[in-house]
């Protein structure tokens, strides 16, 4: 059979299995699969048992055709690209990709944050929109998910405890922040195959940014998201998780008036799952239940850094 016209040369280290190309590039399993069998990106060998095997410059195309799908490439067209024209497109793209300060340094957000609190303080929603668009346009999306929407709802809540905004100023501030987080998320191509995410907030939290923190943040790493919004009772999350065959379950949990009853519903949802789908649970509140919310496949995360990480390790273990 001839070389594929996008294979380099054969490396001659020994193969790595998928397990191996999955934790180097960030890929799950499911999607190298995918970009195998739909768009040809590689051709891997195959040991005597059957097992695929990589060479190192298999991954490293995996590596690059990855970061080119996250600058915005539909993976159809670069899949059948020569290496050395990926790499070329990437370059393009990241010298043209505005500076991003780093997600957890929310110092380099401040004046943008700032200029979102004013605007919210005034109640215009149509002035915030455009603010938050042009910090999404100058950011990135990663920094604007990990970065500014976190600090930006965290200083709303603060103001809003000192008596300094009311409850119609949080509610049209989580209204702008969300209209963009779901217009990001829509804009991610899904991944024939990809590993499935059931987000949702737990019964009595209505709280919705967090939820949708989460749902982009994976999508973006190319997880299939069954977003199912807020205020979802446990024995709902676990039909729609079954139903869906979701490899994963994120529950987000920012505020309770009634701790003890969120915590018997999410070990209800761990308690009633397949034993192998892990329960990723963040959100302030989550992190003050932390210690009530321990046992093997519940996961308490930090920050939305923290599920990226979990989510890694997922599909690369699958």
């Amino acid at each position: 059979m001839p070389k594929h016209p996008t294979e380099p040369a054969v490396s001659r280290r020994p193969g790595h299995p998928i397990a191996v190309v999955a934790e180097r590039t960030g890929l799950s399993r499911d999607v190298i699969r995918v970009w195998e069998r739909r768009y040809a990106a590689v051709e891997p060998a195959r040991s005597p048992g059957g097992q695929r095997l990589y060479t190192d410059e298999q991954i490293e195309r995996f590596r690059l055709l990855a970061a080119a799908t996250k600058h915005g490439r539909n993976i159809s067209l670069v899949a059948g690209l020569p290496t050395d024209a990926v790499e070329r497109l990437l370059a393009e793209d990241e010298a043209e990709r505005p500076v991003q300060p780093s997600p957890s340094d929310e110092s380099a957000h401040a004046e943008r944050i700032e200029a979102a609190l004013v605007l919210t303080r005034a109640l215009d929603g149509s002035a915030l929109d455009r603010e938050l668009r042009r910090t999404i346009a100058r950011l990135g999306v990663p920094a604007f998910l990990e970065g500014v929407v976190p600090s930006l709802m965290h200083r709303v809540g603060e103001e809003w405890r000192a008596g300094r905004l009311t409850i119609a100023h949080e509610h049209l501030a989580s209204a702008a922040v969300l209209a963009i987080i779901f217009e990001a998320m829509r804009s991610v191509p899904e991944l024939p195959g990809a590993p499935r995410l059931l987000v949702a907030t737990p019964a009595s939290e209505r709280h919705a940014v967090g939820a949708a923190l989460a749902a982009a943040a994976a999508a973006l790493d190319g997880w299939t998201i069954i977003y199912l919004g807020v205020d979802v009772p446990a024995a709902d999350i676990v039909a729609a998780a079954a139903a869906s065959n979701a490899r994963a379950v994120a529950l987000s949990v920012v505020h309770t008036d009634d701790p003890e009853y969120v915590i018997r519903e999410l070990h209800a949802v761990r308690a009633s799952l397949n034993a192998n789908v892990p329960v990723i649970i963040g959100g302030a509140a989550a992190m003050r239940l932390a210690a009530r919310l321990t046992g093997p496949g519940l996961v308490v995360c930090g920050s939305i850094g923290d599920l990226r990480r979990v989510l890694s390790r997922e599909s690369a273990a699958a």
